[in-house]
């Protein structure tokens, strides 16, 4: 077994990248990360993955290059089982495993769209994201990384479609519906079970988007755009709005910068 350190290579603000990266930091696994500029990334990926995947997170694990963020927590789990994100019992982890696949589904890719169809029609606020979240050496181009951003997101997202974002925000409610229904249902703190678990990771980490917690990869002083803010607003006194901050608090270290 190699004992050369993991290597994540992650999108800043993705809400996948930061399931992966809340998954390594619960685990206390200490890694790299590298961050290729938003769009060149698929080539990188393409590489990395031999043609697999086009996109991100990939972690290189002990020579692997695995894509898709359930199966790096499914690697991680095997390569690094404790803190374990899997419940012992095979019923419980069978309905972690499943509620990690409906949040991965149902919302990963809806609230990502709204976002990014959010940010498009707010230049002022992607403008600052970009300054942001971009590499470095390109920081100061901040108007024109704002509009590759916004071509970037339509033709991959496409997220310039007002029918599409509203699609999106309806899925959006409907996850948190489901969220609501599941914490209503359990026993105690968690999804499943009486410990942290991927499930709670994955609701928490993709709901991160709307929420904005301090603990999550965008800067508790970052403006949203106004159709996001009023959607926060809306949803704030919901059980799972409060709960997914209170597990960034609870679980959520080392907080927005580095690796371990």
């Amino acid at each position: 077994m190699s004992d050369r350190k993991p290597t994540l290579w992650q999108i800043d603000v993705s809400h996948y990248s930061e399931k992966v990266r809340w998954g390594l930091a619960y685990k206390g696994v200490e890694h790299r990360r590298r961050s290729p500029v938003p769009g060149a990334h698929i080539v990188v990926a393409l590489w990395l993955t031999r043609g697999s995947s086009v996109t991100f997170p990939v972690l290189d694990l002990d020579g692997r290059k695995i894509a898709d963020s359930t199966a790096i927590i499914a690697a991680l789990e095997q390569r690094y089982p404790e803190p374990a994100l899997y419940p012992a019992g095979p019923e419980q982890r069978r309905r972690a495993l499943d509620l990690e696949e409906y949040f991965d589904e149902q919302l990963g890719p809806h609230i990502r769209r709204l976002a990014w169809h959010e940010l498009g029609a707010d230049p002022a606020r992607m403008r600052e994201l970009m300054e942001r979240s971009a590499p470095a050496p390109l920081r100061r181009f901040g108007g024109a990384n704002a509009l590759y951003a916004r071509t970037y997101t339509a033709l991959r997202f496409g997220a310039n479609s007002t029918e599409g974002a509203e699609r999106a925000r309806t899925q959006v409610l409907a996850a948190l519906d489901r969220l609501d229904a599941e914490l209503a249902a359990s026993e105690g703190d968690y999804l499943v079970g009486d410990s942290f678990s991927v499930a709670d990771l994955t609701a928490a980490s993709l709901f991160y988007p709307l929420v904005g917690p301090a603990e999550g990869p965008i800067p508790p002083e970052q403006e949203m755009p106004t159709g996001f803010e009023r959607l926060r607003e809306e949803t704030r006194d919901r059980p799972g709005f409060r709960w997914v901050e209170e597990m960034f608090r609870r679980h959520r270290k080392p907080g927005r910068s580095g690796a371990l």
